[in-house]
């Protein structure tokens, strides 16, 4: 695995944006100021880099992006399994460090999925606050499966060619070849609709996320990020324990 060098770049768009709001400042203000920007900025991009270690398991660094990020996403599906509302704000953790963690291992699909999941999460944190018989859990029918298969299919396709050739429409932002796109993109589409589904609190939510957890583990053991692809190895317990227990709650009425 080779993270992408991008906390130069970064830390040089903050301080040249902090130059800019300081114009109508005196000097002797803007240049008292600059060293203390420069100091977070510096500890900012320290902090979010992937060559940060919090420590190392069986010789594989940990870095505290994908710690955090990994602890979260635990506490966030086990929350979702128990159908419990807190499922939603440690999502929203989990997605900042996911995002964070993705671009620099040039997941680009995946790093574009936490913006989505963000978006829903707010909706299903909504959604999930409405009375118990306006959000009790439900599953769709026959014609509901056969669109949600034709999305998945439609989906993957246009994805993965745009993510294929995503360096070369922003090569300013994404300088190097998206890695297994095609792959990257089914797990992106997939998650997509799976979050609608538990948004809805739909049963069929947990059939997704079971493929999703299957081909994340292969994917990222690939690329090398050990932890995350341990992680997904528990998620996939997660959800076929959370379909089992939503099938349970569901024939209970």
């Amino acid at each position: 695995m080779q993270p992408l060098d991008w906390s130069k770049s970064l830390i040089f768009f903050v301080t040249s944006q902090s130059r800019s709001a300081k114009c109508g400042l005196l000097k002797s203000d803007f240049y008292t100021d600059k060293p203390t920007n420069n100091l977070k900025a510096n500890f900012l991009m320290t902090f979010f880099d992937l060559k940060n270690i919090a420590f190392e398991i069986l010789s594989y660094p940990i870095s505290y992006v994908e710690l955090i990020g990994t602890l979260f996403g635990f506490l966030s599906v086990y929350f979702a399994s128990r159908a419990n509302m807190l499922t939603w704000a440690t999502g929203i953790i989990n997605e900042i460090f996911l995002l964070i963690l993705f671009f620099q291992v040039q997941l680009y699909a995946d790093m574009f999925l936490q913006v989505y999941f963000f978006v829903v999460t707010l909706y299903g944190w909504h959604n999930w606050k409405q009375k118990p018989e306006q959000n009790s859990i439900t599953s769709t029918d026959f014609k509901a499966k056969i669109w949600l298969l034709c999305a998945i299919t439609l989906g993957t396709i246009i994805a993965g060619f745009l993510f294929s050739n995503i360096h070369l429409y922003l090569p300013y932002y994404f300088k190097t070849e998206a890695a297994y796109p095609l792959a990257d993109s089914f797990v992106m589409v997939l998650s997509i609709i799976a979050t609608v589904l538990l948004a809805q609190k739909k049963i069929e939510t947990w059939y997704l996320w079971i493929v999703v957890d299957l081909v994340c583990v292969c994917l990222f053991f690939k690329k090398g990020i050990v932890f995350l692809a341990l992680e997904y190895l528990v998620f996939l317990g997660l959800a076929t324990y959370g379909l089992l227990n939503w099938k349970k709650q569901l024939n209970n009425g």
